[in-house]
Parts: C-alpha cells; sequence; structure tokens
C-alpha cells in the first residue's frame, strides 16, 4: 500500500475519532439549524392581542375615521372627551391606550402622542403614521382646490424599475439581478475565506502537535517529510470534507425535524403563501385599496429576484467554488504545514502567520468592494493572483466574469501550488526535525536554497 495513502487514513481516522471533531460536528448543524428556524418563529410570531384605541382630537374633526380598523387593531374615536379625563384610567376601560392628535399636527409632525400601558409595536406605530401622513396629504392638496383629488393621487402614483439586461457577443440577451449577484458575492466569498483559514490552520496545528510530541521522529524513518507532509494535507481536507458533509446533512435533519414537531402548526405554510399574498396585494393595489400592508413594487421586486437566480450561471458557480476550495486549500494548507514544521510551539508562529494571512484578509476586504465595482482593475488583478484568486474570483463570477479571466486565474493557480508545495517540501523536509532552535526567516532561506 502506498506510503502517502496510509498516512491520509491515518490523519483522517485519528482526527475523526477525536471529540472536539465530534462536538464541532454535531454542534455546528444544531447552530445552523437555528439561523433557519429563529427567522421562521420571528416572522410568525406576530403580535396577535387584540387592541382597542381611543382617539382623541383637541376640539378638531379633521382626522376623524382616517385610521383604519386592522385585524387586530380597532381605533374608537371619541367626541367630547378630553385627554386629562382618560389619559389615568383608559385601561379600566378596556382600552390598550389612548391616541392624542392635536390640530397643530398638520403644521407640526410632533404634534400627537399615543398613550399606553405597554410599549407598542413598531407595525402599529407605522400604521398609524402612514394613515396620518397621507391624509395630512391629501388636506394641504385640497388647499389648491383640486376636484378629483382622489382620482388624481392614484393616477399620480408612480414607480422606476430598472431591468438589468445582459447581452453577450453573439447578440442573445438574459435578465440578470445586481441583488442576487451581489448576495452570492458575499456568501461565496466569506465561505471561501472561513473554509480556507479554518482548515489550513488545522494543518498547522497538526503538524505542531506531532512534532512537539515526537512522533513525527518515528514516522519520518518509514516515510520520506514530503510524502508525510502530503498525507497529512490531504487527510485534513477528507475530514474538512467529512464534516461539511454532515454539517448539511444534520442541519437539514434539525430543520426537518423542527418544522415538523416544534414550530407552531401552519408556520411553514404561511412562508410558502408569502408569494400569494405579494400577488394578493398587487391585485389589491390595482384596485385602488389603501389598506393593503403588501404593495405592488414589493411583489415586482420579488419576482424579478426570483427571475435573476433562475438565470444565474451556476454549472460555473458550483464548480468554480469547488475548483478555488480545492486548490486555494492546497495552497494555503502548504504554507501552513510549512510554518508548522519550523517552530517548536503555536506561540512562535506568530511572526510567519502574518505574510500569509495578509493576503487572505486583503482578499475578503477586496471581495467586499467587488461586489460594488467587479469590473475594477483592482478586483481584476486580485482575482488573478493566486493567493488571493479564491475569494475574490469567487465574488466575481456571479457578475459575468470573461471566460479568458477565469482560464488565466485557474490556470497560474495551479501553477502556483506545484511550486508551493515543492517550496513548503524543502522547508518541511528539514523544519520537522529541528528542536530547541529559534527559527529565522534567514534560516528558512538556508533550507529553500540548500541542494541535496
Amino acid at each position: 500500500m502506498n506510503k502517502t495513502a496510509i498516512i491520509i487514513r491515518r490523519e483522517y481516522l485519528t482526527r475523526v475519532r477525536k471529540k472536539s471533531f465530534l462536538i464541532m460536528t454535531f454542534l455546528t448543524p444544531f447552530l445552523m439549524a437555528l439561523l433557519f428556524i429563529i427567522p421562521a418563529l420571528v416572522m410568525t410570531n406576530e403580535d396577535k392581542e387584540f387592541k382597542k384605541i381611543a382617539v382623541i382630537e383637541d376640539g378638531s374633526d379633521l382626522f376623524v375615521n382616517v385610521i383604519p380598523d386592522t385585524r387586530d387593531t380597532e381605533f374608537e374615536y371619541l367626541q367630547g372627551v378630553k385627554l386629562n379625563d382618560i389619559k389615568n384610567n383608559f385601561s379600566e376601560l378596556g382600552y390598550y391606550g389612548v391616541l392624542y392628535i392635536s390640530p397643530d399636527l398638520v403644521a407640526n409632525p410632533d404634534a400627537i402622542q399615543l398613550l399606553s400601558r405597554k410599549q407598542p409595536p413598531i407595525g402599529l406605530l407605522d400604521h398609524i403614521s402612514g394613515s396620518l401622513e397621507k391624509e395630512i396629504e391629501r388636506q394641504k392638496l385640497l388647499a389648491y382646490n383640486i376636484e378629483d383629488l382622489d382620482e388624481i393621487l392614484r393616477a399620480i402614483n408612480s414607480s422606476v424599475r430598472i431591468q438589468t439586461i445582459k447581452i453577450d457577443e453573439t447578440g442573445s440577451a438574459r435578465e440578470t439581478s445586481t441583488d442576487i449577484a451581489m448576495a452570492l458575492a458575499y456568501i461565496g466569498g466569506f465561505l471561501m475565506y472561513m473554509l480556507v483559514f479554518m482548515f489550513g490552520a488545522m494543518v498547522m496545528r497538526g503538524v505542531i502537535e506531532e512534532k512537539t510530541s515526537r512522533i513525527v521522529e518515528v514516522i519520518v524513518s518509514s516515510v520520506k517529510p514530503v510524502q508525510l507532509m502530503l498525507g497529512k494535507i490531504i487527510g485534513v481536507a477528507l475530514v474538512g470534507l467529512t464534516q461539511f458533509a454532515l454539517w448539511v446533512v444534520l442541519t437539514l435533519a434539525l430543520v426537518l425535524i423542527v418544522k415538523a414537531n416544534v414550530l407552531p402548526e401552519g408556520t411553514m405554510e404561511q412562508l410558502q403563501q408569502l408569494p400569494q399574498s405579494f400577488a394578493e396585494a398587487d391585485q389589491a393595489m390595482a384596485a385602488g385599496s389603501e389598506t393593503t400592508t403588501m404593495t405592488a413594487e414589493e411583489f415586482t421586486m420579488f419576482q424579478k429576484i426570483f427571475a435573476g437566480a433562475l438565470n444565474m450561471p451556476w454549472g460555473l458557480i458550483i464548480f468554480s467554488f469547488v475548483f478555488y476550495f480545492l486548490t486555494g486549500y492546497l495552497l494555503y494548507a502548504s504554507l501552513f504545514a510549512a510554518i508548522g514544521s519550523a517552530v517548536d510551539n503555536e506561540t512562535e508562529t506568530q511572526q510567519f502567520m502574518l505574510p500569509v494571512t495578509i493576503p487572505i484578509i486583503l482578499a475578503l476586504v477586496v471581495a467586499m468592494g467587488t461586489m460594488q465595482n467587479p469590473e475594477s482593475s483592482l478586483s481584476f488583478w486580485f482575482s488573478i493572483i493566486p493567493l488571493t484568486s479564491p475569494i475574490v474570483m469567487i465574488a466575481r463570477i456571479p457578475f459575468d466574469v470573461p471566460p479568458w479571466e477565469i482560464a488565466l486565474s485557474m490556470g497560474l493557480m495551479i501553477l502556483t501550488i506545484v511550486g508551493t508545495i515543492w517550496m513548503a517540501a524543502k522547508i518541511y523536509r528539514t523544519g520537522i526535525l529541528m528542536y530547541g532552535k529559534k527559527t529565522s526567516y534567514k534560516e528558512i532561506w538556508k533550507w529553500l536554497t540548500y541542494k541535496g
């Protein structure tokens, strides 16, 4: 059996049997499942307490019946009642609160108060302020003696929605979505940064652990240091892929279990009916209704995002992500393995970690800027340079990068990996058996230039 394969098997089995691996494998899906479950609970955890609110106007009837009732709120307009007569005992009278509207509200936007025993929800405040703002606008326009004001307001209600169309060299066109591209750029770039750094650092810690425990002295007596390094890198990669696959499977399983047993009945059905709610809102807006909480703009935006997501080059995105994850991991894992072999403990790694971590951090920063300008020269060069291309190119691909740029980036990435593994192997071969001597950059340069 090939010695490298034996080392890969040893690295894999040793790590998957550790308590830390088991804890993180089962704890992470639980935390990830919460990211799906909590928003679902929040979206359906509406304030269902019925609220009856007394509305008092000080000597005017400008806003009588202006605020429409909702499913959970009723507004009762009291005539001839003063605020001081009710503000101390409104709760005993069965009111959730008292809404006091001053006649100065038209000129002073702060001339309104809502008195209540509890902190009112933001949705209630938005409903009240939105209704009164429309009425104030209507009254101001009436001052100009405009006839058929309501008809005119409905007629001039307009919105502008820009459709983005991508035209290739052949002249074919397809609709795109900048919002979807920006979301994919952010998620892909950050996920690539996290995985490459996390698994690369895992290799370094493993090398340091074996070196400090002197186990490596026994291992290198039967295998070459290069075989040991490659076996460790590939073994950790397989551990990472196993853990990642288990995270996906266990997270989906937990979400399905919670959906069936923990979430309130009908929760997921409510979320699935959101598009239908948008459609109903669109019909209500077309009919001129002002009481709907959804708008035609929201429904159209939902349709555009969905169509833009379907038009994304998902095959290229997935292939590129897998390619840059594997190559990025091999590149940085080799560097981390070299650092681990050159030091005696994890504290000494700080002086060598900086040149390796700076490109990763810079790549993440540029990737965030790439969402705003993917065609900039900075984004282009950072997506070509191998030390930063795994993160930046993943952030650019959703914006339709020319094929020759992707090919050039991938080609340089492969060539750089070969050179990096060769240099890391020379450092690893000497450094793995060095003890009790503080390593410097000058010493590492000697190891790299040593012939023999």
